[in-house]
């Protein structure tokens, strides 16, 4: 039986556009942070490299995708940058650089062109540890820092940053222009700073970090529950700025924080759906890396801050974690632990994550009480309406139950949790 040419070019386009979106994924922060390096202009590696992507999209399914596809993607948006620079000099217009230290300012053909060494260190995340300290310089203001990072270290699109940060995709969108035009107009450095700067930068940079790893566990639109490798690409800046920072609090609590729940990765999805904690398959934890983070937290006291809310994440996580099976998990340990986060922040969604402890551990009724007056913070959440609907078809009133499983469905976008919570409602009117 022979395969029709409109066949044969289907399977190439979708093979294609899978290893464009894998490329995305993978390898986003690393380009843009070695292009910006390179060419000292963020502006213009953005939209290069935002362009090659696009060009890859275009070409690919009927070029043939080329043996290294990274590298393909390297020298476009690198030839792009360097016509525009060009077309610059011509046009007699001077923008502003970022300051690179240690790099040459004049920028010519043969210093923009990717050398071996170069392309071997794209490897590393050193340009994306650069990238992160120069988003979370004091100059920009925190909302915009953190933002800023999950743009261009990660490749968050704006709809799913400005989903994390419960703002209308407009609002986020000005926001990142804002940012990127300030640091270009006031010479932000794009480089680690010094020894006797970094802490000052360092709530941030940890802000920073742990924002890039939630968004590898809540990619927010289309078909991924997860993204796993983002989330390992958080974990190894930590890595880095702990070695900057040896045995600082916050980085370390931050760091048995992501690894506890970094474990749990293989069981988080099988076969494409989504599996719930209570559920999942423990053997298939990373033990290694829960060992890690125990051993984190033990050497870790109680503090004051950013790193005691990070702490206290940590310790909530490993009572999941260290628990044999779920019917083990201390609920009342958990519940505590959220109040006293609760305590130092009032974000909505621990508040959220603590109603749920606390329905496990006293009863739904309990639950939903601490439920009442978050439609406010929490307008346009999907997760919000999923414990009500749990919660009303624990206590046994099943139309609100179906009501709020139905609402949650209408407000997710997330393809594997709308078909999970589907199954839910399925499941109550079964």
């Amino acid at each position: 039986m022979s395969v029709s040419p409109s066949a044969t070019a289907t399977a190439a386009a979708v093979a294609a556009a899978a290893v464009v979106e894998e490329a995305w994924r993978r390898d986003w922060g690393r380009l843009l942070s070695g292009l910006a390096a390179r060419t000292r202009r963020l502006d213009l590696a953005e939209d290069a490299l935002g362009e090659a992507f696009a060009r890859a999209t275009e070409r690919w399914p009927t070029e043939g995708v080329p043996t290294s596809p990274t590298a393909w993607l390297s020298t476009v948006a690198h030839r792009l940058v360097l016509g525009r620079l060009r077309a610059e000099a011509v046009a007699g217009r001077k923008a502003p650089l970022l300051i690179v230290p240690d790099r040459e300012a004049d920028i010519d053909a043969a210093a923009m062109q990717p050398t071996e060494h170069e392309a071997a260190a794209r490897a590393i995340p050193d340009d994306r540890l650069r990238l992160v300290f120069m988003c979370c310089h004091p100059a920009l203001d925190q909302a915009s820092q953190s933002a800023l990072a999950l743009r261009l270290v990660i490749g968050t699109s704006t709809p799913d940053v400005a989903r994390l940060f419960l703002v209308k995709e407009a609002t986020m969108a000005a926001r990142l222009t804002r940012a990127k035009q300030r640091i270009v107009r006031t010479g932000i450095p794009f480089a680690v700073p010094p020894a006797d700067q970094l802490r000052t930068r360092l709530d941030a940079v940890v802000r920073t970090i742990y924002l890039a790893f939630t968004a590898g566990y809540a990619p927010g639109s289309g078909a991924d529950l997860l993204r796993a490798d983002l989330a390992g690409d958080a974990i190894l800046l930590a890595r880095l700025v702990d070695e900057l920072m040896p045995d600082d609090p916050s980085v370390r609590a931050l760091l048995a924080l992501c690894l506890f729940q970094h474990a749990r990765r293989d069981a988080r999805a099988v076969d494409g759906q989504l599996v719930t904690l209570g559920d999942q398959d423990r053997t298939r934890w990373h033990r290694d890396e829960i060992d890690e983070a125990a051993a984190l937290l033990d050497s870790l006291v109680r503090t004051r801050g950013a790193a005691e809310e990070l702490r206290l994440q940590a310790c909530i996580a490993a009572e999941h974690s260290l628990a044999p099976d779920a019917a083990s998990t201390d609920w009342s340990r958990v519940a505590a632990h959220y109040a006293a986060l609760g305590a130092l922040t009032p974000s909505p969604v621990v508040r959220l994550n603590r109603a749920v402890a606390v329905a496990e551990a006293e009863g739904p009724t309990a639950g939903l009480a601490l439920l009442d007056g978050l439609d406010d913070q929490l307008p346009a959440s999907h997760r919000l309406a999923a414990v009500r609907a749990e919660l009303h078809r624990r206590a046994g009133d099943r139309d609100a139950a179906a009501t709020w499983w139905r609402t949650a469905i209408e407000l997710c976008s997330n393809e594997v949790e709308r078909d999970h919570l589907r199954g839910r409602l399925a499941a109550l009117d079964g």
